[in-house]
């Protein structure tokens, strides 16, 4: 049960807002130039001057995306421009903290927009605490949901400064969870970890199945043609009801990839490589990528799919790199 005294410092600070933290430079071209080439990016309202004057926009604008990267610090922690707030918008956390709550993970953010950045206009933000939950346990342990509101804003003469978007971040701050001792060894060998079935419903089951015989199956409109993946139940182009599905080649390119270390988590083989695999037919699709070290992988790389059965009920399609 939590302190009382806890409960009643951390409501008391709810609510609170925190000051302004100032971006180093105007929202320019050679900045959101870099960022789209780093993220793959090439949308020409950000990067073409001419085709952008000619949109509703009238001009380059930024990436929606790329509203917290005006306003970060840079290299150095805590380098912000002269005016910003030298407050601590996370003293909460030191509060929880100083009653045994030690440990933190992020849960999640959200990044919301009210409308584009463009070229010459200078940021800030302020943060709000927006709520502490109740005490919960969970498999890390017991702690706080703690989240944080950072409203960003255009600096407009006269003191009218417009609000453009929202950061909301969330943390658990947590006393890690005290693990039992450890038994004496088991007198039979332990139950072997599976693999997490899928959820499967009436809009994917056809996938699941076409795995099943060696296929990879693709949504298609049968109104207009588009192909869609992951699987739903109206076309994204005509918003048609009505589709059927075409059997992918298998082949595809690499358009992105990340590598998990941690945590390890059974059954899966650690480093574990996964890919963000674009097909031969145009749509992208997540999937494990096998036969090949972190070193070989290159944004690019031809693929091809191969289907393999874990614990005899799942077939999951993988990717390997193709043969030259």
């Amino acid at each position: 049960m939590a302190d009382p005294q806890l409960l009643s410092n951390v409501r008391a600070l709810v609510g609170r807002e925190y000051g302004r933290v100032y971006a180093w430079d105007e929202v320019n071209a050679p900045m959101i130039r870099q960022w789209c080439e780093i993220m793959g990016v090439d949308n020409p309202l950000y990067t073409d001057p001419a085709q952008a004057l000619a949109t509703v926009h009238e001009g380059l604008i930024a990436p929606p995306a790329m509203l917290q990267v005006w306003t970060l610090e840079g290299f150095h922690a805590n380098n912000y421009p002269q005016g910003s707030t030298a407050e601590n918008p996370y003293e909460v956390l030191k509060l929880i903290e100083q009653y045994g709550y030690a440990a933190v993970v992020a849960v999640n953010s959200e990044l919301s927009f009210t409308r584009p950045l463009r070229l010459g206009e200078k940021l800030y933000y302020t943060t709000r605490l927006e709520s502490v939950g109740e005490e919960k346990t969970t498999g890390l342990g017991t702690g706080f949901f703690v989240t944080l509101v950072m409203s960003h804003f255009v600096e407009k003469p006269g003191g009218h400064d417009e609000a453009v978007g929202q950061l909301l971040f969330r943390v658990f701050k947590f006393r890690p969870a005290v693990r039992a001792a450890a038994a004496e060894a088991p007198t039979q060998a332990p139950a072997t970890v599976k693999r997490p079935q899928p959820g499967i419903s009436d809009d994917t089951r056809f996938f699941w199945e076409g795995c099943a015989q060696g296929q990879l199956l693709i949504q298609r409109c049968t109104t207009c043609a588009t192909l869609r993946h992951p699987p739903a139940p109206v076309c994204i182009e005509c918003h048609s009801f009505d589709w059927d599905t075409v059997a992918a080649s298998g082949r595809g390119s690499l358009y992105s990839f990340v590598v998990m270390h941690y945590p390890v988590v059974a059954p899966f083989d650690h480093p574990n490589p996964i890919g963000l695999i674009e097909l031969e037919e145009g749509v992208r699709l997540i999937a494990g990528l096998v036969g090949v070290e972190r070193d070989q992988l290159q944004i690019g790389q031809r693929l091809q799919v191969e289907f393999q059965t874990f614990d005899e009920a799942l077939t999951l399609p993988l990717f390997r790199l193709a043969d030259e």
